[in-house]
């Protein structure tokens, strides 16, 4: 998974939502980087990782287990707020690159402790590199369909997502799954249907935007791929859409599956805060812009700007992005509204075949939250990820209206994390998670778009899970605006260790709605 993400949804849903932020890499912070006070008393309550997890359940221990936290966090009541339902993430490799489900046992008795806590469902990622791997238009879902009828025996429900990236290199990645054979084979002749940086580095994540419309993949456009790859899997899994087991859909639109430039990759030596670097170097990308400088009157426009910095620079390390520096220009200007529309414009093409292969199914997207230099004048780490939004512009309000245009929602990632936790960790990163969140809600509100939300990080601590649940459900909101539907970030061990399992059941409760002890 990324470092941070927003998620699209497409449902006839209420307009009554919201949301929340990110984190980093290099030096990540997770959700239990909290006060100390909250970590003692987590000791006191601690149990070892061999009880059971069903031996005993929540109420039984509840008193024993709150006394001591309840005198250090206060907590708000939920009780009779908004229904939100909790899905859960499946581990990325649940299925191998044979298409085979891997220890289907062990998954039916996870999917038995997710059930006895109310879980709504799970969700799971279709990785394009196993289903489509070997062959360009032969797909293979049969591990899908042994996983899908676990799940429905089980009476859950599925999120599923369309993964047109390769897992492996981000945060969180644990497996490693390609792109398809036959997409790499294509890309050792001719390495610009990748992503580029400046110095000529290819991304291999996933397929540059700039072949969407380019019949360079055997005879088919990036865009005719995709679709073929949703089509196929509409009709294979007909009964459990009919059935209403599947109800969302995520459609991949770039690394992570977010909609953005994959700016920050690890592999190229970028570490948190840095704010990244422009990611159209490839020949299709540049076409694009000569083509956007000639229309504009302006060829010597035809360029991507020569005083950025590197992936690990900050803002004020660099002409263009300093304060009164020149992404705020005419040739800035121009160059930044170019590079985000190229973004807004894939995100329209693919959402607008998603939405005829999935006909009245939830559909939704991710889209990057990227927190860091967010109080800075230029908000450089947005920009090269392909967000314009620095202080003067709204970035987000661009993109909200293109998801509605397609009846698609937005989800924003990391809602556990605070602003004050990011500035006493990485205080030179001028980061605002709790700000991007209050912008980026607003202008999925102002669209009537329904917000869903996920972690970032792994989260276990009650602390965690009520700045998630704040988000969730905003306080003395005059609208009573919530969330859609809350994903937790994921199925593990750890998750399932008694002391962590507990806590997250009562989370669980209280995004219910129902009264906890």
């Amino acid at each position: 998974m990324a470092i941070s993400s927003i998620r699209f949804l497409h449902c006839l849903r209420p307009c009554n939502v919201a949301s929340s932020a990110i984190v980093s890499s290099g030096g990540l912070v997770s959700c239990g980087a909290r006060s100390r006070n909250f970590a003692r008393v987590r000791d006191r309550v601690h149990r070892t990782e061999d009880d059971p997890i069903l031996g005993d359940s929540m109420d039984d221990i509840e008193g024993k287990k709150d006394a001591d936290i309840s005198l250090q966090v206060q907590e708000r009541d939920f009780t009779g707020t908004a229904y939100v339902p909790v899905y859960v993430m499946l581990p990325l490799g649940v299925i191998d690159m044979n298409c085979e489900l891997v220890d289907p046992e062990g998954l039916q008795n996870e999917l038995k402790t997710l059930k006895s806590a109310n879980v709504d469902g799970v969700m799971v990622d279709c990785w394009w590199g196993i289903v489509e791997g070997n062959a360009p238009q032969l797909y293979n879902w049969s591990g899908y369909k042994k996983l899908f009828q676990i799940v429905r025996e089980h009476k859950l429900k599925l999120q599923v997502v369309m993964s047109f990236h390769k897992c492996g290199g981000n945060v969180g990645d644990d497996v490693h799954i390609p792109l398809p054979k036959w997409v790499t084979e294509i890309g050792q002749t001719n390495p610009d249907i990748y992503f580029t940086d400046r110095e000529g580095r290819r991304n291999t994540e996933c397929l540059t935007w700039g072949i969407d419309k380019e019949r360079v993949l055997k005879g088919r456009t990036a865009v005719e791929a995709y679709f073929d790859y949703m089509r196929s899997f509409r009709v294979e899994f007909d009964e459990f859409f009919e059935a209403g087991i599947i109800s969302e859909i995520e459609v991949g639109l770039g690394p992570c599956g977010e909609l953005r430039y994959p700016s920050y990759p690890a592999e190229h030596g970028w570490k948190y805060p840095g704010i990244g670097e422009f990611q159209c170097y490839d020949k299709y990308l540049m076409k694009s812009l000569s083509k956007a400088a000639e229309l504009r009157g302006h060829l010597f426009w035809a360029k991507c700007p020569n005083n950025a910095g590197s992936y690990n620079s900050a803002p004020y390390e660099t002409r263009f992005f300093c304060d009164g520096g020149d992404y705020d220009s005419y040739y800035g200007r121009f160059f930044l509204n170019w590079y985000s529309r190229v973004l807004i414009d894939h995100g329209d093409r693919v959402l607008a075949l998603a939405n005829l292969a999935f006909e009245g199914t939830c559909i939704s997207a991710k889209i990057s939250g990227i927190h860091w230099w967010y109080k800075t004048a230029s908000h450089a780490a947005e920009l090269t990820a392909g967000f314009y939004n620095p202080s003067n512009r709204d970035g987000y309000a661009p993109i909200a209206a293109m998801l509605s245009k397609h009846g698609v929602g937005l989800n924003f990632t990391c809602v556990e994390m605070r602003t004050l936790d990011q500035n006493e960790d990485f205080p030179e990163a001028l980061a605002d998670p709790e700000g991007l969140v209050w912008q980026v809600l607003n202008a999925a509100w102002d669209a009537c778009i329904p917000v869903a939300s996920e972690n970032a990080l792994p989260c276990y601590d009650r602390e965690g899970y009520n700045k998630i649940l704040e988000n969730a459900k905003p306080r003395h909101d005059p609208d009573g605006r919530h969330l859609s539907v809350f994903t937790y970030l994921r199925l593990s061990p750890a998750l399932m260790e008694r002391h962590n399992f507990i806590e997250f059941e009562r989370f669980v409760k209280r995004m219910h709605g129902e009264a906890v002890k």
